[in-house]
């Protein structure tokens, strides 16, 4: 039985999502997506709209891709421009898929629970497949999740930082909490050994865009970045070992001494 990761029902290969913004180029753009295997790319009509001239060159490269694209209403400060931001993304983009990305607060761009929470319930009644980017918040996920949410994306850190996962804790509590929910780890990756720790935890899968599109050599990254996502998976599939207070000699040799770790 293939291992692969279910977004509202649509089974994927790759647990690897990607951005496709910040680039240097298109084609860059176009050689990191293909390094990186995934299968779903994201994009913002308020940075691309297919429809304009500027944008048309950058919607056939997506098209050509053959990739499941994920609109996301990335810039929006209230449910209003959120929920007008999908449904304008839904006819462009001929998806009912959505990233649903309201931000909070400016410094740190985090995402606004209480408006996310009441955006979420009105796209879901209208049809969306809503994927949530949270904070790693498990009572918000709960509320997430109780709306009809299949899918949740709670940040490592805030986007753009590159600095991993700083509350492990948390979001070891959402998966324990909700193991049958998609859990992708959004923004905040910085580096590959980043991505090998959330898959070692559950995590279903990682989006990643900064960190690829920003190294100096964005293809290779997105190389490395595949590589420790699917060694992430391997290692959680194979179930790590448990760890000890005290050492424990690999090859004890019989009549020496060497420390028990007593029950």
């Amino acid at each position: 039985m293939k291992d692969t990761v279910s977004i509202y029902g649509t089974e994927l290969n790759s647990r690897l999502l990607i951005g496709s913004a910040l680039y240097p180029s298109p084609q860059i753009m176009q050689d990191a997506i293909i390094a990186s295997g995934a299968e779903i790319v994201t994009l913002s009509i308020s940075r691309q709209n297919p429809q304009d001239n500027g944008g048309q060159h950058f919607w056939n490269i997506i098209q050509s891709l053959g990739v499941h694209i994920l609109p996301n209403t990335a810039g929006c400060h209230s449910v209003k421009d959120a929920v007008n931001m999908a449904k304008m993304s839904r006819e462009i983009f001929q998806t009912d898929w959505v990233k649903l990305e309201l931000v909070g607060d400016d410094y740190n761009l985090q995402p606004d629970p209480i408006d996310l929470v009441q955006a979420t319930e009105i796209l879901l009644n209208d049809g969306f497949k809503v994927l949530p980017y949270c904070t790693d918040d498990l009572v918000i996920a709960r509320h997430l999740v109780e709306l009809g949410c299949e899918v949740l994306m709670p940040w490592g850190s805030p986007i753009g930082t590159g600095k991993g996962l700083l509350n492990p804790y948390a979001l070891q509590a959402i998966r324990d909490r909700y193991p049958d929910i998609t859990l992708i780890v959004d923004s905040g990756i910085g580096l590959p050994s980043h991505a090998v720790q959330a898959m070692e935890m559950g995590v279903d899968a990682i989006l990643l865009n900064t960190a690829i599109a920003h190294a100096n050599k964005p293809q290779q990254m997105a190389e490395a970045f595949k590589k420790s996502i699917e060694a992430g998976r391997s290692a959680y599939l194979a179930g790590p070992m448990t760890e000890q207070k005290s050492a424990q000699p690999s090859t004890p040799k019989i009549d020496s001494p060497f420390w028990h770790h007593s029950a």
